[in-house]
């Protein structure tokens, strides 16, 4: 490629070797662009519209495969409602664990200790309401009770502790199952998802595909950590800190964290994968 260059001057004076300088660069780069541009043009001219046409209708096809398969997906998957009284109360249990944690910091355990009691009647009665009208209960619900105990009961822990009212070795132990619990559901979460498995469908509450079932251990492990936070609360204000009965408490409060994580390793009914529903047939 020749390349003519015109230099005009006003009462200044150009480096040779800054011509040089500009030329090697500028040249090399106009001929990099004339020869993507002529391949693209060659490559474009040996495509024939036959070949554009099946190339077309192949992207129509891998299209309308991707929609089937999502409605097969969407067939497989139960969706259910999920504002349920039960649910919008674990919902309550969880929102209501920072500010539980903000009233034991700033040391205000009358009012703490008042609504740790609310959210422990919250707790009893989603459960009652979801076994009394079926309606009510739901897969979510089955895995958002555990995670709002769990939620709530580990905060109340860690502030306890801070303030100095619950041993740290406890708590480390209680945080430390209630995180692997939630680690392990997380991964049943994604196992039970049929593919395609995407970030959407993974958060998304209305897809259930897998129902939990605490043991009957957990569940009274889960009872006695209430227990002793209700305690330790209560303690400042009734003046019974360090009681024998409060140390007494935290021992069975290990024991039973222990023996509740042990449960959900040898049980086999803590979880069920959903799978879809037949239909059934009407006699005729």
């Amino acid at each position: 490629m020749n390349c003519f260059t015109i230099l005009r001057f006003k009462h200044c004076t150009l480096n040779k070797s800054l011509i040089e300088h500009c030329l090697t660069r500028y040249i090399p780069m106009c001929q990099a662009r004339f020869y993507v541009t002529e391949s693209e043009n060659r490559y474009r001219q040996r495509i024939s519209p036959k070949e554009r046409t099946q190339k077309k209708a192949l992207r129509i096809r891998i299209m309308q495969n991707f929609k089937h398969t999502r409605r097969k997906v969407e067939k497989i998957i139960e969706r259910e409602n999920i504002w349920t009284i039960p649910n919008l109360l674990c919902m309550g249990r969880i929102v209501t664990s920072p500010f539980l944690s903000y009233l034991i910091l700033s040391q205000d355990y009358q009012i703490a200790l008042w609504l740790l009691a609310f959210a422990g009647l919250s707790d009893l009665a989603d459960g009652w309401i979801a076994r009394t009208w079926t309606s009510q209960a739901s897969k979510l619900g089955s895995f958002l009770d555990p995670v709002a105990d769990k939620l709530l009961v580990g905060t109340l822990f860690l502030s306890l502790a801070w303030v100095g009212l619950i041993p740290a070795p406890l708590t480390c132990l209680v945080v430390t199952r209630d995180i692997v619990l939630v680690t392990a559901a997380s991964y049943i979460r994604y196992r039970s998802l049929p593919p395609p498995k995407t970030l959407a469908r993974y958060f998304d509450p209305t897809h259930a595909t897998v129902q939990l079932a605490p043991t009957l251990t957990s569940k009274l492990n889960t009872g006695i950590q209430l227990s002793l936070v209700a305690g330790t609360l209560a303690a400042p204000i009734y003046h019974f800190v360090d009681h024998p009965i409060l140390q007494c408490l935290c021992y069975i409060t290990a024991f039973t964290t222990i023996a509740g994580g042990v449960s959900y390793l040898l049980s086999k009914d803590t979880y069920k994968f959903l799978r879809k529903r037949t239909p059934t047939g009407t006699s005729s």
